[in-house]
């Protein structure tokens, strides 16, 4: 396993604003992804990594909501899709590895029926709601080349932008 670079909007927005690519199937290569993917996403620390925000360009997330003090519940989503959403809206502060210490509020489908393969390739369906909601639509938004800055107005989108490449500048 292995410690990735995680790609911000100051240096590699035209990276992130990529579609992903289908992933024919899951195979030692794409686990050893998965791997590194969540060994990233802990020691940034976040809840979720889509690979384009490591530059793989594949429909391949990983996520851990686990809080503070619980232990690891890793899960890991191939080609996720959404079959369903909910009328009803939830909105929640959400912020992003690939922008950093930006915070907004994102309004969002507050249930969606999701389908996607497992590590094991294991075809999954389920619902879900509350944070695991949010951060499965966050993250597949990343698959579309989608940031959930693009779900702000222009000003709030530009103003993080130049906040992130500003640290980046200054660090």
């Amino acid at each position: 396993m292995a410690i990735r670079e995680i790609l911000t909007v100051a240096d590699h927005q035209s990276v992130l604003k990529q579609k992903s690519a289908p992933v024919a199937r899951v195979d030692d290569a794409l686990r050893a992804l998965m791997d590194d993917m969540l060994e990233t996403m802990y020691d940034a620390p976040g809840i979720g990594l889509a690979a384009i925000q490591i530059g793989v360009p594949q429909r391949v997330i990983v996520m851990d909501l686990a809080r503070e003090g619980e232990d690891p519940q890793p899960r890991h989503f191939v080609n996720p899709e959404i079959l369903e959403a909910s009328e009803e809206l939830f909105e929640y502060e959400e912020g992003c590895l690939s922008v950093p210490d930006i915070y907004d509020a994102v309004e969002r489908p507050a249930r969606v029926r999701i389908r996607y393969m497992n590590y094991h390739g294991e075809t999954v369906e389920e619902w879900a709601e509350g944070l695991y909601a949010v951060c499965i639509q966050h993250e597949m938004d990343h698959l579309e080349g989608v940031l959930f800055i693009d779900h702000l107005s222009r000003l709030k989108r530009m103003r993080a932008v130049a906040k992130v490449k500003k640290a980046v500048r200054a660090a």
